[in-house]
């Protein structure tokens, strides 16, 4: 080991600039770009200027930046620049200058004038090695040149950290490759933020250039991929907070990178880090945003297109919301952005980034009015660069804007907005039916919107003529793609009509589209509207008179038009009739339309109806006067309101006073609910009109109109509805009548029938027409037109059954699905016989046949069908259903028998059938009729129990003709059987109808079906049937458990597991029970049902195994049935671990009486096998798969199950529970062990010849004792071990041993027990001959011993004699001696001093053992370690036992075991062992033997020595001062003894004495000895150390001067650490080898290595000496004058020792503690003498101590700076470089220390 002063030193010598060492500098010196070593070794730096100087020159006419550098760097000065004589503060400005020129020559690299020019960088300024970092940076982008090679090849091998990759590179000098380089900076976060930091610096400077960026940017890209691909591990915390240390590492590179507006490229690179960073690094959407702002700012038009790039990658991977303000602000500035990202569009994704502009362009729009941003979302939009959802939301959010504009604050906004949305909604194909969609979707009121921009956002279409043979599409896009004109549009109307009478004839009309297109432009200008109300065409002046002109606004109120049309048309109405000023006609024909405008969605148009009411009232006058007249009156559009046919002609007219009364007591008083709510018109309209309920108080039935007037206006209003060709009205008025019952003998079904046959009759693409042109739900109008139905009126169901039945032919199947909506809604309410029809018609419509159905017919099937499965169905229709399904009689030819015949087994003769088909309908009827029933919830319709079974009956014929199982038929049916009788079975008010039973059905189910569905179904309803009606099922139940065995039994889901549980229940109690008044043997009579589950055993689920036989043998009762099952298990599959475990898990489920009594019936089982006449064995076991006959073999396989079964530890537990409770449930226990010993024990006399059946008795009856308390236990055991089975007696004695282990110490019993054992087992030791039943004898004693041996130390005694004697410890067996050993060192902690007389005869053979054991076997090192451990007990307890001859014997020992090639157990117990013994044993005895065994020690090697050390160590630390100073002579020729040692290692060593073991063995003695000191005073370690002197100068003879070299080595290696240690308290002990230490210093011979190392060592602890002198110990004449001059004369041997290092640091010590002015200047002196030694090292040496004197003493010692001054002169012209140099440095401190210049002095 090397010494803290060699590690010093060698750091040094590491950091030194070698100035005096002339072959460092040459090899320094040779380090060249563009020369061989030996060629640059020989140049001088005027050549290599002139080269290099070349180069510059070149690179200033490339750039003129490199001339600032002429005045510097390249001057003429720079060649006697030597940087190793600059200051600090001088290299780092020069550091500076140099990495200036390297940033600046970097980008002209593969020139050569660059290569010149660094060459005179690395020749002259060592840049290679002083600014190794940044040269390597600056060449590093050309890692594939031959260069970098070059300039690998002359890198120091101190390389900075973050280069070490480059170490395979710079042995192989191969360039290393790119991925090197990227894994580096993945893995090195220093490389990587050096590349950082050297990139940004070279960009602040302007210095980059083309090869750096790129280059930079790839490794970063990649490693930054690579670092956040391996921070994804861990949890997800940890891997989140990983990626968060990759960000936050990177950037700041990047905030500086993003800030350099001048360097494009280095933009471009961080764009590429931000886009792997977005793309990988699982950043939150604040860091993406702060980035993308990041990118934006301060972008130029170079780096527009890549920074757009970057933002779309970043926006992808953030939130789908709107950029920020500042984002948003900087894109706006890009020139043609959309055209920009339509483009980028081509090549990735840039929707979110778009999407995300354009709700910020909204957002500036609702915030600030900025319009600018409009353009760009109708471009965005247009280019469709938006997914459907998000052009969504931005029309949404422009909607929104529109909505919430302020006109007074803004007023041009909207009109721009508006344009914007108009042009969007105008978009063709895909893009403009999502805007127009997404306007529909939005809560805000379009219509209301609409108002406010003063503009139609929706396409504006007029009702096409129905004569006009035109493509609606095409005139669709024309309306849209024109904007028409008003004034052009009123030239085109024609002036009057020819033929039209109204515009609410169902003829179609020429004229109406072109009025209503004029009249829809005319609703944005009132003046426009004005004009169009004065056409000539509608003739507004006759207005009252005929009925064009308001059938017109009829019309169009009541059409899908904007709210602003519907609501202008009824104002314009409102307007004639409150301008007419004639009152003498009847307009009761505007009633139904303005009652229709009232159910208007739009509040608006509700509120112009409203009006238009109030103004139609004024011509309705209700005093009594008017009422005559009203009758009177003209009733307007009386002949041609429909048109001149019948429509017209069948309309039903009502009196004008009952028109006053219903406007003036029902509609007016609810105008303003109306308004607000357009469903309050059908609640005044139920309110107002139906017939009076009896709850309604007289008074309230008085005030409603009376019931013939309410009669004649439901007549009217439903004439109308009936008349009108406007659908939507027919819908409105609809919602109004459908509210009503019935008036009189009128019901709204009668009066409004012929709508919905109408409707009914409508093709698909009549349907179609009526509901795209008015805009309606054909679903709503469906429903509605069915609400017309109710169940009370038998016509309306009539037409409802025939639509079903098929007679009304329907073409749609919407209306079907309307028909079984509205049937499903009056189900409830239908009475009696109606609903059994009914539902017997849908059932019938249900069944349809297969042959091609239309559609129609399919949905009406399958109508029917889903309407019976989800309404409730009651008994008296499933009763029906069953009644009336199909037989296979009645399917026959012929007619059936009276009877039905059966074969046998119960299968059902086949008789043919005519038609498969039938058969094929009858099956289908039957299904779904018995799926119903399933779905009805059976239980709840116990009547059904008979139908049921007969329909079970009738499958078995069907199975036969269809020659399939119909399982799924018969599940059905077992099903509902099952839940009916459960419900017998939980009411017992309920009557079972017993004769409707059928078993023997059930049985042929479970026995003649595949099905495991149907099987455990008939399973389950069988147990339930054994457990409610048993006499019904016991006589057929006994097959199915032979069939369950095969087949129900292997399933593995719950519900078979359920089943089988169920069955098993419920019924095999009473089948027991009907083998037990049989008054046979039950387990005989039920052998077959056990066979059964046992060969079903293992295909039984292993998780199910344990739960089924526990329940099938607590069923069966476990104290007759256990033991025959466990008995059948083993015969049927053989003893094997699996049923032996199973057996085990079965028996544990019972009790402790139910287990031992089963254990006795088995062995009478077993013995009955054996019989020479079995009696009940044949008939249990006889189902093994082998055929096995033998008797013995069975009995065998029989017998191997009974040791698992007693030996489980839960058996023996509750054992000696019950035991210790001593009742009567304990002696029934012990006689049924009783009586279970005594059976085994007459087996096993009756099987003594049969070895095998006799070893199989042995086990059981081991494994029965194992039930025994311990005192039974022992009792028995030594009962046992007189058997002669040496096997059985090892077993038992075993069994004891495992028995101790668990046994508690303090269990008094226990312990009385074993103590009183151990005299047999030390007879066992002597006496047995058997060496395993001796370790296990052993170990017996072991074990008792150390758990009671404290008890009863004479019986431990005798049995420690025993294992002393040979017959234990002096056997031949090794594992007899190991366990012998191990049981010493038990007993020697129990008996301590009572084990004395056995240790003579131990202590010996245990160390003949250990001596004998230094083996690298296993059973070898036992015994070693079992050694050591004996050895270890009696060192803790009788350590006095271990001393003279023993002790040296176990030293010894344990030198050649330490010097073994043993395990790591083996060293860890000698070691214990022995430092036990160095603290344990007393000094004398200790010391004396480490004295003899030091020379043993020493030649056995290095690790017996270091133990030996560490062991004396210890002994040294236990001891007192008192006791180690008594022995300080046996110590001290210990030590005496260790500092030779070096002399003797080197006389005997071969090849040479290895240094550096030697070294680390000597620290180790000096170490132990500075502890013994410390124990020492004095007066008795100062002869100790003047003897120690006098030994090593003189005991030996003169002639072997290296032996007395090598031993003065030790003594002054030992001194040093002294003295350092005792510091001043130990000076004056210099005085003994003051001499001694002259005599060496002059006698030095330079070339001898030994004489050179002991004059550094005489240095070294003078040095120390020196250093802690207090006490002016060194200032004493005497002692100064002695040593002083020959440290001077030392230095004449400067060329051949280390002055520097060794004398140079003593004689400046010496300086400092002799602080007397005399002594200095005789150092002085004598120093100075040197100076002019013709030597040059002489002169150097003396030039270097005066340095060092001079930086320790300062002015003190400059006193004497006048003497030093001629010398000081001289040496600043010496010859020698070195020596002139070093003379500078001096005069440098002494200027330092005095503070003025020596110039003056020197002159």
């Amino acid at each position: 080991m090397a010494t803290s002063l060699a590690a010093q030193l060698s750091v040094i010598s590491a950091n030194s600039e070698k100035s005096l060492n002339l072959k460092a500098q040459k090899a320094a010196h040779s380090k060249s770009l563009i020369f061989e070593p030996r060629v640059a070794a020989s140049q001088s730096f005027d050549t290599i200027y002139t080269l290099c100087y070349e180069g510059f020159q070149e690179l200033c006419l490339l750039d003129g930046k490199f001339l600032d550098f002429q005045r510097d760097i390249f001057s003429e000065q720079s060649k006697d620049e030597d940087r190793t004589q600059m200051t600090a503060a001088e290299n780092s400005e020069l550091d500076k200058r140099l990495e200036i020129f390297l940033g600046l020559v970097g980008g002209r690299l593969r020139l050569s004038p660059a290569v010149k020019a660094v060459e005179w960088l690395i020749r002259r300024f060592r840049v290679h090695e002083r600014n190794t970092s940044f040269l390597l940076m600056t060449f590093l982008p050309y890692h594939t040149l031959p260069i970098f090679t070059t300039l690998l090849s002359i890198l120091p091998s101190n390389l900075p950290q973050e280069y070490k990759f480059l170490h395979p590179y710079i042995r192989s000098l191969t360039p290393p490759p790119r991925h090197a380089i990227v894994h580096t900076a993945t893995a090195n976060t220093s490389f990587a933020s050096t590349l950082n930091t050297y990139v940004l610096r070279i960009c602040q400077s302007r210095q980059n250039y083309p090869a750096l960026i790129p280059f930079w940017a790839g490794v970063m890209t990649e490693a930054t991929g690579g670092m956040l691909d391996k921070a994804r591990s861990g949890r997800k915390a940890v891997q989140q907070q990983n990626e968060q240390d990759v960000v936050l590492r990177l950037l700041p590179t990047l905030n500086e990178g993003l800030a350099m507006k001048k360097v494009p490229d280095l933009r471009l690179g961080c764009y590429m880090l931000l886009s792997v960073m977005a793309s990988k690094g699982g950043l939150d959407d604040k860091l993406l945003t702060a980035m993308m702002e990041a990118v934006v700012l301060g972008w130029t038009g170079e780096t527009t297109i890549p920074g757009l790039v970057c933002l779309s990658v970043l926006a992808q991977h953030r939130g789908a919301k709107q950029i920020t303000k500042r984002l948003a602000k900087e894109l706006l500035k890009v020139e043609n952005l959309p055209d920009l990202l339509i483009e980028l569009s081509k090549q990735r994704r840039v929707d979110r980034l778009a999407n995300g502009l354009c709700l910020a362009l909204v957002e500036r729009l609702r915030k600030n009015g900025d319009i600018s941003g409009l353009q760009i979302i109708e471009r965005v939009i247009g280019s469709q660069l938006l997914g459907d959802p998000q052009c969504c939301v931005i029309v949404k959010a422009m909607v929104l804007v529109a909505h919430q504009i302020d006109e007074e604050s803004n007023p041009t906004l909207g009109p721009h907005l508006a344009s914007s949305l108009v042009a969007l909604t105008q978009l063709p194909d895909h893009i403009g039916s999502v805007v127009r969609g997404a306007l529909e979707a939005t809560e805000v009121d379009i219509d209301e919107l609409e108002l406010k921009l003063n503009t139609s956002l929706r396409r504006i279409e007029a009702p096409a003529s129905h004569a006009e043979d035109v493509d609606m599409e095409e005139s669709n896009v024309e309306m849209t793609t024109t904007t028409p004109d008003f004034s052009s549009l009123l030239q085109i109307l024609p002036k009057r009509t020819a033929t039209e009478l109204s515009f609410l004839s169902h003829d179609s009309s020429h004229i109406y589209p072109d009025l209503c297109r004029a009249f829809l432009v005319a609703t944005s200008n009132p003046s426009d509207l004005d004009s169009f109300d004065k056409i000539p065409i509608l003739r507004r002046d006759s207005a009252l008179e005929d009925s064009l002109y308001l059938s017109f606004y009829m019309r169009t109120w009541c059409g899908p038009h904007p709210v602003v049309a519907r609501a202008s048309a009824l104002q314009m109405a409102t307007r004639c009739l409150s301008a007419s000023k004639v009152d003498s006609v009847d307009l009761q024909a505007l009633l139904p339309y303005a009652i229709g405008a009232l159910g208007d969605p739009a509040a608006k148009v509700r509120r112009a109806a409203a009006e238009l009411l109030v103004a139609l009232n004024k011509f309705f006058p209700t005093n009594t006067e008017s009422k005559k007249k009203l009758k009177q009156l003209q009733k307007w559009a009386f002949d041609d309101f429909y048109g001149p046919g019948d429509d017209t002609r069948d309309l039903k007219w009502i009196s004008g006073d009952i028109v006053a009364r219903l406007l003036s007591e029902v509609v007016i008083p609810a105008l303003e609910e109306c308004v607000l709510d357009r469903k309050h018109i059908e609640s005044v309209f139920q309110r107002s009109l139906n017939s009076p309920r009896t709850s309604e108080s007289p008074k309230k039935q008085d005030q409603r109109l009376p019931q013939t007037s309410r009669a004649s206006i439901i007549a009217f209003l439903s004439s109308h509805a009936i008349h009108t060709p406007l659908f939507s009205l027919k819908m409105r008025l609809l919602a109004s009548l459908n509210q009503l019952r019935s008036v009189a003998s009128i019901s709204r079904t009668k009066v409004l029938l012929p709508i919905l046959q109408q409707w009914a009759s409508f093709g698909q693409a009549e349907v179609s027409k009526h509901c795209i042109e008015e805009q309606l739900d054909a679903v709503e109008v469906d429903d509605q037109a069915l609400m017309i139905i109710t169940s009370s009126d038998n016509e309306g169901f009539r037409y409802l059954a025939s639509i079903i039945s098929g007679d009304v032919v329907v073409g749609r199947s919407a209306i079907i699905e309307a028909v079984f909506k509205r049937l499903r809604a009056i189900w409830t309410s239908l009475k009696g016989e109606l609903r059994i029809s009914t539902a017997q018609m849908l059932l019938d419509s249900a069944q349809f046949p297969s042959d091609n159905p239309d559609e129609i017919r399919k949905s009406i099937s399958q109508g029917s069908a889903q309407l019976l499965q989800t309404t409730l169905l009651s008994t008296e229709i499933l009763l029906a259903f069953l009644e009336k399904l199909p037989t296979t009689a009645e399917l026959a030819d012929k007619p059936p028998a009276t009877k039905r015949r059966r074969t046998s087994h119960g299968e059902i003769a086949r008789t043919p059938l005519q038609d498969s088909k039938q058969l094929t309908a009858a099956v289908q009827k039957v299904t779904f009729v018995l799926q119903l029933i399933d779905s009805s919830d059976p239980g709840k319709h116990p009547e059904l129990l008979k139908g049921l079974f007969n329909v079970l009956a009738e499958l078995q014929h069907f199975k036969a003709q269809v020659a399939s199982e119909l399982a799924y038929l018969q599940g059905l049916v077992l099903n509902s059987l099952l839940a009916i009788i459960k419900a017998y079975k939980s009411d017992p008010s309920l009557k079972l109808e017993r004769s409707a039973i059928r078993a023997d059905l059930l049985v042929d189910c479970v026995q003649k079906t595949a099905s495991p569905q149907v099987q455990n179904a008939s399973l389950l309803l069988i147990a339930s049937l054994a457990d409610t009606v048993p006499e019904l099922v016991l006589h057929s139940v006994m097959p199915i458990f032979t069939f369950m065995g095969s087949s129900v039994l292997r399933q593995n889901d719950e519900y078979s597991a359920h089943v089988i549980s169920q069955t098993i229940r419920e019924v095999i109690p009473p089948l027991i029970s009907s083998l037990r008044k049989e008054k046979g043997n039950p387990v005989t009579g039920a052998a077959e049902l056990l066979l059964s589950f046992v060969a079903a055993y293992e295909h039984v689920p292993p998780h199910r195994r344990k739960g089924l036989f526990t329940s099938l043998v607590q069923t069966l009762g476990p104290e007759d049935f256990l033991f025959a099952l466990l008995a059948m298990l083993v015969d049927k599959y053989g003893p094997t671990e699996g049923i032996k475990a199973f057996a085990a898990d079965i028996a544990g489920s019972f009790s402790v009486e139910i287990q031992l009594q089963s254990a006795v019936k088995y062995l009478d089982l077993v013995g009955d096998v054996l019989k020479p006449k079995p009696t009940y064995s044949t008939t249990l076991l006889n189902a093994n798969d082998e055929g096995i006959s033998d008797p013995k073999l069975i009995a065998a396989n029989e017998i191997a199950l009974l040791p698992h079964l007693l030996s489980q530890k839960r058996l023996a537990s509750q054992t000696g529970k019950l035991l210790d409770r001593d009742d009567m449930d304990a002696a029934r226990i012990r006689d049924l062990y009783s009586t279970l010993l005594e059976n085994v024990l007459a087996l096993a006399d009756t099987l003594r010849d049969q070895k095998r059946l006799h070893g199989a008795c042995g086990d059981v009856l081991e494994s029965l004792l194992g039930l025994l308390s311990t005192s039974d236990f022992v009792k028995s055991v030594e009962g046992l071990l007189d058997r002669p089975s040496d096997s059985l007696r090892r077993k038992i004695l075993k069994s004891l041993e495992v028995r101790i282990d668990h046994e508690s110490p303090s269990d008094a019993n226990s312990r009385s027990a074993m103590l009183g054992f151990l005299p047999q087992l030390t007879a066992i030791i002597r006496e047995s001959k058997d060496v395993l039943y001796k370790h296990i004898a052993v170990g017996c004693v072991d074990k008792i011993s150390e758990k009671y041996g404290k008890k009863d130390l004479e019986a431990v005694a005798a049995a420690a004699e025993t294992i002393a004697s040979n017959h234990c410890l002096g056997q031949s067996d090794n594992r007899l001696r190991v366990m012998g050993l191990l049981c010493l060192a038990s007993l020697v902690e129990i008996l301590r001093e009572g084990i004395v007389s056995v240790l003579p005869s131990a202590i010996p053979k245990a160390l003949e053992y250990m001596e004998a054991s230094m083996k690298e076997d296993d059973e070898s090192q036992k015994l070693h370690n079992a050694g050591y451990a004996f050895i270890s007990a009696l060192v803790h307890h009788l350590p006095y036992m271990l001393s003279g001859g023993y002790l040296d014997k176990l030293l010894e020992i344990s030198n050649s075991s330490a010097e073994a090639d043993l395990d790591d157990s083996a060293d860890e117990s000698r070691m214990d062992c022995m430092r036990l013994a160095a603290k344990q044993i007393d000094a004398k005895s200790m010391f004396g033997a480490l004295e003899k065994d030091w020379e043993r020690a020493a030649g056995m090697g290095q690790l017996a020595l270091q133990e030996y050390l560490e062991i004396l160590s210890i002994a040294i630390d236990r001891h007192p001062k008192n006791v180690v100073t008594k022995y300080s002579p046996i110590l001290a020729k210990i030590f005496q003894n260790a500092f030779d040692l070096r002399r003797q290692w080197t006389v005997v060593a071969d090849e040479g004495l290895d240094s550096d073991f030697m070294a680390e063995i000597e620290t180790q003695v000096n170490e132990v000895a500075i502890k013994m000191i410390y124990k020492f005073n004095d007066a008795t370690f100062r002869p100790i150390f003047s003897n120690l002197v006098e030994w090593a100068s003189t005991s030996l003879p003169k002639k072997d001067e290296v032996g007395r070299n090598l031993r003065s080595q030790s003594i002054y290696g030992f001194m040093a650490v002294f003295f350092d240690n005792l510091k001043s308290i130990v000076t004056s002990y210099a005085t003994y080898l003051l001499d001694n230490a002259v005599d060496t210093l002059k006698n030095v011979n330079p070339k001898d290595e030994v004489s050179r190392e002991l004059w550094s060592r005489v240095l070294r602890t003078l040095v120390k000496c020196f250093e802690h002198d207090q006490d002016d110990f060194w200032q004493s004449p005497s002692h100064f004058s002695a040593v002083a001059p020959v440290l001077c004369a030392q230095f004449t041997n400067a060329s051949a020792l280390p002055l520097v290092e060794e004398l140079v640091p003593a004689i400046v010590e010496l300086a400092a503690a002799a602080e007397s002015s005399d002594h200095h200047k005789e150092l002085n002196g004598a120093i100075l003498k040197h100076m002019r030694s013709e030597t040059a090292s002489v002169r150097l040496a003396a030039v270097k101590c005066e340095q060092e004197l001079t930086d320790r003493l300062g002015e003190e010692w400059l006193s004497m700076l006048p003497e030093m001054l001629p010398f000081i002169s001289e040496l600043q012209e010496d010859d020698d470089e070195v020596v002139e140099k070093e003379t500078h440095r001096w005069i440098v401190k002494i200027e330092g220390v005095l503070g003025e210049s020596l110039d003056s002095m020197l002159q």
